[in-house]
């Protein structure tokens, strides 16, 4: 596979913590991919809200699925870059392991029940999966990525300053992520290609939902004229396939803009090297000021009518407070949890140690083994 001069190259890999026997068949970056995808974490992730919770219904997106389209999206996007393909996937099937049940909502309470003790972030969080919470090897905790990887699933969304979330902080000490960087083209696809996914993924869920109809949308940039090529296209098409044929669209126009404005920003840069990436201070994978602009218009949209909408809230708020009577339950009662954290707890120095491994148990859970688990002990008067 031929890479362009700024892409990561697995030859010049910076290895792992612990030290392994290179594959004879398999890149050090299809390794890690293929390590994400048998963790225990990432097949959780299809019982894990995106937006619904994931008893709704079964078209919804769960955070599975979700990972799987911004990782066929970040592939075809690394390809027509020259990026490294297998590293592209890797960070965006790994993206979303950190993330508790119920979605952003499982998060903000987590993180408030966590403030004495250093709070919880989903990014950090992935990387703590990644490097002790997944516990399946003979020779080390976690998946022992490669640096590049765990870079990647740092720095995603850009440089990392200021202080650290915990988790962060305790890989980045043994690894030095030089988190004050950019990232790899690589991992910038990545970020790019979460941000198509959902963007298009949340208007065909709202669609299905119920929360808005295809006369409300065909207002807003890109879509409009997405409905109106399929409308000239195909008259009198079956409602379905014509939203299906439109949102098509959409979602090609940002890939594709991307790709045209990452070409035109990596030409200008003069960058061959991934570390002339890392270092030139500013990304080079993002939309077009136009399509950017475009698509916050979007995004208010679908803030306004779908991550706001009553029904949403109401359910968010029931589910938050599952998390809310969770956590101090295991806190106060840590060895209620299954026997395989029993050895840990036992362990834990002090009250921070403590919440932090409720945290790890909580955050891990399921959609649908959070709601199971908080319906048995309120039944059993256990709650508060």
């Amino acid at each position: 596979m031929l890479h362009a001069a700024y892409a990561t190259k697995p030859d010049q890999s910076r290895g792992r913590l612990i030290p392994e026997e290179e594959s004879s068949f398999r890149s050090p970056y299809q390794r890690d991919r293929d390590r994400i995808i048998h963790a225990s974490a990432f097949r959780r992730l299809k019982h894990k809200t995106q937006v619904f919770v994931e008893h709704e219904g079964d078209n919804f997106r769960t955070r599975l699925t979700h990972s799987i389209e911004v990782g066929q999206v970040g592939r075809t996007i690394a390809a027509a870059l020259g990026l490294n393909q297998e590293l592209t996937e890797a960070v965006a099937l790994a993206h979303d392991l950190g993330h508790t049940p119920f979605g952003h909502t499982g998060e903000d309470a987590l993180h408030a029940l966590m403030a004495p003790y250093g709070g919880f972030d989903h990014n950090a969080q992935a990387i703590r999966i990644v490097t002790s919470l997944e516990r399946h090897y003979a020779e080390f905790d976690g998946l022992n990525l490669t640096w590049e990887t765990l870079e990647a699933i740092a720095k995603h969304n850009g440089p990392v300053r200021g202080e650290l979330p915990w988790a962060l902080a305790e890989c980045n000490a043994a690894m030095d992520l030089e988190l004050d960087t950019h990232a790899s083209a690589e991992a910038q696809v990545a970020a790019l290609s979460d941000d198509i996914a959902y963007n298009n993924h949340d208007l065909h869920d709202g669609l299905r939902a119920g929360l808005f109809v295809d006369d409300e949308i065909t207002h807003l940039p890109i879509i409009g004229a997405a409905y109106a090529e399929v409308d000239q296209k195909y008259p009198d098409l079956d409602p379905l396939r014509r939203r299906h044929e439109a949102l098509r669209r959409v979602f090609g126009v940002m890939v594709s803009d991307v790709i045209d404005t990452a070409r035109a920003n990596l030409s200008a840069s003069g960058v061959q090297s991934v570390e002339e990436v890392r270092n030139l201070g500013r990304p080079v994978v993002a939309f077009s000021p136009e399509l950017w602009r475009d698509l916050k218009e979007i995004r208010a949209f679908l803030f306004r009518r779908m991550y706001r909408a009553p029904s949403v809230m109401e359910v968010r708020l029931r589910m938050a407070k599952v998390v809310e009577a969770l956590f101090p339950y295991f806190l106060n009662a840590p060895l209620q949890m299954p026997e395989r954290w029993h050895e840990e707890i036992k362990a834990a120095p002090d009250e921070v140690a403590l919440a932090r491994i409720v945290s790890d148990y909580i955050a891990g859970m399921t959609d649908r083994f959070a709601l199971q688990l908080y319906e048995q002990l309120g039944e059993a008067g256990q709650l508060a």
